[in-house]
């Protein structure tokens, strides 16, 4: 059994010693690694071409790399996995598609198109909210990608604004699958971590030994839209288990008084997404009909900024 353990240890490291020195000479398999694009706690994100190809052609994917201490770990894997099956499934103009994908052995990395633009985490300094038509725009577009998915049986699980990429034209893509959820299975194919995303979670997501349903995704919407709408979360409590609570029993704070200028049904429309009960919130479908009636309403309000 030790013996088995060194060489497996000696495996991983060689296998991360090789992936570092490919990212570090700019080739990774069949693909020229150009730049670094941005780096999480699981993987890092290289924009990328063919390997092979004319240096002055467009460096349009982007490969998504396991960082080294994860190439060995089951749980990373497994999220790259998921990210891989769903991405590759689950096609729409809304949704992440997955190109490609390398996960038999170390390096693992899945390759996309690459994204211009950025996140709407970067559109919303503290306490700054966006133009009503934009933020119903920006909803309806996330509202569609998740219709796709649950026509599909899947649930996203992890709606945030970290999660929803914004283009300089306004196009809405909304990323990062991993931590997906069949409608079949009764929990993520990884752990889902709660640390930082818990804002934006469903209370049944939480408490209920079943791990919610659709209507959790729409909840996580209704909640980025809110934020959208006002510039500020509608929970905020000051640790984990107090915002946890506030997400279970707490009614989030008056939308109308926050915006005065809102319409009354858009009002309705988040106070029904954010709904403790999953019954209580509408379908994607019906998000998506009631978004796009109040894109028409408020039309006039839009500004030609720049996204």
């Amino acid at each position: 059994m030790a013996s088995s353990s060194k060489l497996q240890k000696s495996t991983s490291a060689r296998a991360a010693r090789e992936a570092g020195a490919a990212r570090s000479s700019g080739r990774l398999g069949s693909w020229d690694l150009v730049r670094l694009a941005g780096e999480g706690q699981l993987a890092s994100v290289y924009q990328a071409r063919p390997a092979g190809g004319p240096v002055d052609q467009p460096a349009s994917y982007a490969v998504k790399v396991l960082r080294g201490q994860w190439q060995d770990d089951s749980h990373g894997l497994a999220i790259l996995a998921r990210e891989a099956q769903v991405g590759r499934t689950v096609v729409h103009p809304h949704l992440i598609p997955i190109l490609a994908a390398h996960l038999t052995e170390p390096p693992y990395f899945l390759v996309m198109p690459f994204l211009a633009g950025r996140s709407l985490a970067e559109h919303l300094p503290a306490q700054v909210s966006l133009e009503l038509p934009l933020a119903f725009w920006f909803a309806r577009q996330v509202a569609e990608a998740l219709e796709a998915l649950h026509r599909a049986g899947w649930m996203h699980c992890d709606v945030k604004p970290s999660n929803i990429f914004i283009s300089p034209a306004g196009h809405v893509t909304l990323i990062d699958l991993g931590f997906a959820r069949h409608v079949r299975e009764s929990r993520s194919a990884a752990d889902r971590p709660v640390l930082g995303t818990i804002s934006y979670i469903a209370p049944e997501m939480l408490y209920s030994a079943l791990g919610g349903d659709f209507k959790s995704d729409v909840y996580s919407l209704g909640v980025t839209l809110f934020e959208m709408l006002t510039g500020r979360l509608p929970f905020d409590g000051e640790d984990i288990a107090e915002l946890a609570l506030q997400h279970r029993q707490e009614l989030p704070g008056d939308l109308r008084s926050l915006v005065p200028h809102l319409p009354t049904r858009a009002a309705r429309l988040v106070n029904q997404m954010l709904a403790k009960e999953p019954l209580r919130r509408p379908p994607p479908h019906d998000v998506i009909e009631r978004l796009t009636a109040l894109e028409i309403e408020t039309f006039a309000e839009r500004f030609d900024n720049k996204i």
